[in-house]
């Protein structure tokens, strides 16, 4: 391995994936029964992700995730993983697909 190809695998083990998400009860739900949870998470390079699962998100009711891109804090629609939205319907292995991508911006 070269020099970069090191980099390129201990900058790769820094990145946070699914596994890194610790989900809390959701600050929306309605009741205890609501099972609407949320994980937020910042990442170094200033951006982070909101990921829940509940009855009112985009595939909650399919056990399914959303993802909401967030920068220095704020939501933030205006990034090619957003596309202008949240991004729903998603399993595990595709939320940590965005999230490393996220994480290259």
């Amino acid at each position: 391995m070269n020099f970069y190809q090191i980099q390129a695998f201990v900058n790769k083990l820094k990145m946070k994936t699914f596994k890194d998400l610790e989900f809390k009860q959701h600050p929306n739900s309605i009741t205890e029964f609501d099972n609407g949870v949320q994980a937020r998470l910042d990442f170094d390079n200033g951006f982070g992700v909101s990921v829940v699962k509940g009855p009112h998100t985009y595939g909650g009711g399919r056990g399914l995730y959303e993802l909401a891109v967030f920068k220095d804090g704020e939501i933030h629609y205006d990034n090619p993983v957003a596309n202008g939205d949240v991004r729903g319907y998603l399993q595990e292995d595709e939320v940590t697909k965005l999230m490393l991508e996220i994480q290259k911006f």
